[in-house]
């Protein structure tokens, strides 16, 4: 499939920024950066062509950016083999039209540093981790924080993005990332994704605005207006619908917070319902639905959800008529 935007009706014909930029302080990367789905066949094996049929569906919907191997990605469930082949389908298959972010996250600061390094040079933009962290128990210290963050910057040279995220136990608080911030400059983007996200995000912007370039919402986007009047330049949500969540962002920066409020009101009862009641299965269904993939599996012992709730979604979506329902067909 071609991604000529002639061929697919597209959200957002307004401007983008520079799809081969280099990211530097003075040009960050801002607005809509999905987590691109990892693909699977019914039997669980990858599906890399209809992983490069997700990243031609995600630059038709005018994304400023991708996002590899997050939790959303189920990057927990791949081996380091198929790491490898998701990392590279993704940057070869983009081939510099939009930049693309590497997860590199592991509790080892060597091996996050290694992964980061490779992703580096495999042509990421970008590499985005959450703090160390195994399970539920096993935390690491602030000082912890600050030293795993320096030794995988020391292994890189481009931009790296900190993951406030729920999934890790161990806690990211306000003063401990101004203060990794401000001891690790290569830290420049932080995706905030915990409750209390807007409070948190307009801490960081007052105190380390200058050198935090990207603030960054996460969570598929459910707090996104609050995050945005709190200073957040950019959302990273799922694949689901991108494109008008990028339509919403853009227009919060340009200033036409009223037409973001009105984007923003209509769209959230299709996000509550991905983020409550499905997940990340959510992007998979409606993409199964509208024909980019040819299969919706997550890998075991993740499950599908219930019938009855795709079912929900599937209706629920229909009356939005987003791009993913229409893109493949």
């Amino acid at each position: 499939m071609s991604t000529t935007s002639s061929e697919h009706a597209t959200p957002d014909s307004g401007p983008r920024p520079d799809d081969e930029r280099t990211l530097t302080p003075s040009s960050p990367l801002t607005g809509v950066v999905p987590v691109v789905p990892t693909i699977f066949h019914d039997n669980e094996d990858l599906d890399l062509p209809g992983l490069r049929r997700v990243l031609d569906y995600l630059v038709d919907a005018r994304v400023d950016g991708v996002c590899a191997l997050a939790n959303y990605s189920e990057q927990f469930s791949l081996t380091e083999a198929e790491r490898d082949q998701v990392a590279a389908t993704v940057l070869e298959h983009t081939a510099g039209r939009v930049p693309v972010v590497v997860t590199t996250s592991h509790y080892s600061a060597r091996i996050a540093a290694q992964r980061s390094r490779a992703a580096q040079d495999m042509g990421a933009a970008m590499v985005m981790l959450m703090p160390p962290f195994f399970g539920a128990t096993l935390s690491v210290s602030a000082q912890g924080v600050i030293d795993y963050f320096r030794t995988v910057a020391d292994a890189i040279d481009i931009p790296i993005m900190v993951q406030d995220a729920p999934m890790s136990s161990t806690p990211l608080p306000a003063g401990l990332l101004i203060d990794l911030v401000r001891q690790v400059p290569q830290v420049r983007y932080a995706k905030i994704e915990v409750p209390f996200a807007a409070d948190k995000l307009a801490t960081l912007v007052d105190a380390v605005g200058d050198q935090l370039v990207g603030p960054f919402d996460g969570e598929e986007s459910v707090t996104l207006l609050p995050d945005l009047d709190a200073g957040a330049v950019g959302t990273m949500c799922s694949s689901m619908v991108p494109g008008e969540l990028g339509r919403i962002v853009r227009d919060h920066l340009a200033g036409r917070r009223d037409e973001a409020v009105a984007g923003y009101e209509r769209l959230l009862p299709l996000i509550h319902f991905e983020n409550r009641q499905c997940g990340l299965r959510a992007q998979k269904i409606l993409m199964a639905e509208g024909g980019i993939i040819g299969s919706e599996r997550t890998r075991a012992p993740l499950g599908p959800v219930s019938p009855r709730t795709r079912a929900g979604l599937v209706e629920l979506a229909k009356r939005y008529d987003p791009l993913v329902l229409n893109w493949g067909r």
